[in-house]
């Protein structure tokens, strides 16, 4: 009698909504956690390759570029297969594949194959962030869509900043970056499986998500498409044609000269201008990026909380990514005048705090774009990003080979920043979608 009555009172409460699109974009952040830790592995093992290949800055930064030439050329379409085919297929293959090229690299014998394990890693992890921007599209509300960015793009800095503890530690271990990678390989590969059976296209094919969840977003998503255009072109590179685009494209190209710059130079500038050994360049390193990681998270709450009192989209990131740009850009031209390591590293860690709350950039395809189009937009996005990853490290390594000085190279950084600002800050729109 008392289970029965137990049962009664039971059925009688209300039903609450799940958060499973909150434990999605928990599982993003970790797979971009590992995406960085993969790219990460090359920097922090730089040294000791450099010494076992016997290579110059030059071939370094030939090196450390290598992995964004193939991830810029699949941006693009690995977004249009995000949109033909949902992200969970996309996200679950870019996964097993990078494992696979990052397992394989432990087992190089020169820097050319190495480099062309970097190729290979590159075209694998393409996919991940347009997939990425589709499911925060999919999955989140306007009003949700600030944190589901962060934490799909703060992987980035905890990746890093995990990625340079854990290679560190694994090379200090064992004393062979190449097991180092074989193990952060084997461990991606059995991430992918695990993306695989919990991700989905859409919440209703979700088992874990109830109705009242599945509801919440679909009734956000109407009234957003309510004030979508009525009519849209049909044409993707009409989307060229807006200064919304081409803003978007630049800003993040210059946001990921600063952060590609500081992500596959700063263990080597750390260790030769600063006489860091291993271990006190994997602390410096996961302290800086680790600020960076807490940056973005706060960043995306700022703006959600800032969205739900009222505030115009546009007015929330034009301020949070002015506020960002330019305190990075102040903070990383002071490294470039201060001797003291330890100020250093908190100068470092301040860059990357504020400049990881243009991690808010991953709202823009699904503001600028109707919902079909937002892997394609995300993709665009990112390459502009990535032909920055191209430039910046063999830039980088060719200043510092001629000049023997990292001085320019902050300089480069600094001028990204400002370059960061005048985009997001006067050449988006962030009020209404392109007509596409």
């Amino acid at each position: 009698m008392k289970a029965e009555i137990a049962l009664e009172r039971a059925a009688a409460l209300p039903e609450t909504q799940t958060k499973v699109r909150w434990r999605i974009f928990l599982m993003m952040l970790f797979l971009i956690s590992i995406n960085y830790i993969d790219r990460a592995s090359l920097s922090v093992a730089m040294p000791m390759i450099a010494k076992e290949f016997d290579i110059g800055p030059a071939t370094q930064g030939l090196l450390l570029s290598s992995f964004f030439w193939t991830y810029a050329f699949m941006q693009i379409p690995g977004g249009m297969l995000a949109d033909k085919y949902g992200p969970r297929h996309v996200i679950a293959a870019a996964t097993l594949g990078w494992g696979f090229f990052q397992a394989i690299a432990g087992v190089c014998t020169g820097w050319v194959s190495l480099l062309i394990t970097r190729l290979g890693l590159g075209a694998a992890e393409a996919p991940i962030y347009p997939a990425g921007g589709k499911l925060n599209a999919i999955w989140m509300t306007q009003n949700e869509r600030g944190r589901g960015a962060t934490l799909l793009d703060g992987g980035a800095p905890l990746g890093a900043a995990l990625g340079a503890i854990l290679i560190s530690g694994l090379i200090a271990v064992m004393g062979s970056w190449r097991a180092s990678f074989v193990i952060a390989g084997i461990g991606t590969v059995i991430a992918g499986l695990w993306a695989w059976s919990y991700i989905r296209n859409h919440p209703r094919e979700h088992p874990g998500v109830n109705d009242i969840e599945a509801e919440y977003i679909e009734e956000a998503h109407a009234r957003e498409l309510a004030a979508s255009p009525a009519i849209t072109s049909g044409k993707i590179m009409d989307f060229f044609r807006y200064r919304s685009v081409w803003g978007m494209f630049f800003g993040w190209m210059c946001f990921n000269a600063l952060f590609y710059g500081l992500l596959t130079w700063m263990p080597t500038y750390l260790s030769k201008q600063h006489g860091f050994d291993i271990k006190q360049m994997g602390g410096a390193v996961f302290i800086m990026f680790f600020a960076g990681f807490v940056g973005e998270l706060i960043g995306g709450w700022i703006a959600d909380k800032w969205k739900e009192s009222g505030a115009s989209q546009g007015k929330v990131l034009r301020t949070l990514f002015g506020i960002a740009s330019v305190i990075a850009t102040v903070s990383i031209y002071s490294v470039a005048k201060i001797t003291d390591p330890v100020t250093v590293v908190v100068m470092l860690s301040v860059t990357l705090f504020f400049l990881r709350w243009c991690g808010l950039f991953w709202c823009v395809p699904s503001i600028l774009g109707t919902r079909n189009r937002v892997g394609f937009l995300g993709g665009v996005m990112n390459l502009g990003g990535n032909c920055a990853g191209i430039g910046v490290p063999i830039l980088v390594g060719l200043i510092v080979q001629a000049t023997g000085s990292y001085y320019m190279a902050l300089m480069l950084f600094a001028a990204a920043g400002a370059g960061l600002f005048i985009c997001s800050t006067m050449l988006i729109d962030y009020d209404r979608k392109i007509p596409v």
